[in-house]
């Protein structure tokens, strides 16, 4: 795997943005998101913010894979709500990311392209008013060691600039760390050859 391919573009801090087309009002909400089990508490708390919205309908793109996503479009005809919101995500190339777009019914039916005009220019408007940033994809490790290797051991942290997420140090130690997924393997290859270290995959962030 080359250098740069566990890079990602995502962002750092919610957003909203709006549109407006024969009196409805679309309103987009916009989060970091990378776990799925929080998607419901966010959908509840826009609710009660915007108890007489008619829709609330959403995208989320999760990990660099292209294909780890999910839609809904909460009432609207299939394919013209939760689909364009998507869609635009994939062509700003953006993951780890949650889309809501609330909308206020305004009496006049758009159609199916209407309808996809304005779920995506609401999710255009609150991608334009937040910063875009790179992250790397990285993926967590418990690594197990006895105190006597601890040297060894922090070293390769240290040389290769690892995040330590939690450590634990006794007679036996356990650090869980988190490696770019590009240096996955020159990382636990080092740390492998210290004797007594045994080294164990978590999941990737």
């Amino acid at each position: 795997m080359s250098l740069f391919e566990d890079t990602y573009k995502t962002i750092n801090t919610p957003a909203q943005g709006s549109f407006r087309d024969k009196g409805s009002k679309f309103i987009a909400f916009s989060y970091p998101f990378s776990e799925e089990n929080k998607l419901k508490d966010i959908i509840n708390e826009i609710k009660s913010e915007h108890p007489k919205a008619r829709h609330y309908c959403y995208a989320y793109r999760l990990g660099m894979d292209r294909s780890v996503f999910r839609i809904n479009d909460d009432g609207e005809p299939a394919g013209s709500a939760g689909r364009p919101i998507l869609n635009t995500l994939l062509s700003n190339d953006l993951t780890n990311i949650l889309v809501v777009v609330v909308r206020y019914f305004g009496g006049t039916l758009l159609g199916i392209p209407g309808l996809i005009n304005a779920y995506k220019s609401a999710t255009q408007e609150a991608i334009a008013n937040v910063l875009i940033v790179e992250k790397h994809q990285k993926d967590i490790y418990e690594i197990n060691f006895d105190y006597l290797q601890m040297n060894d051991v922090m070293r390769i942290i240290k040389d290769e600039n690892l995040d330590i997420r939690n450590q634990t140090f006794d007679n036996d130690c356990t650090l869980e760390i988190a490696i770019r997924t590009s240096l996955i393997n020159r990382v636990i290859n080092n740390l492998s050859a210290i004797p007594n270290t045994k080294t164990k995959y978590m999941k990737t962030i």
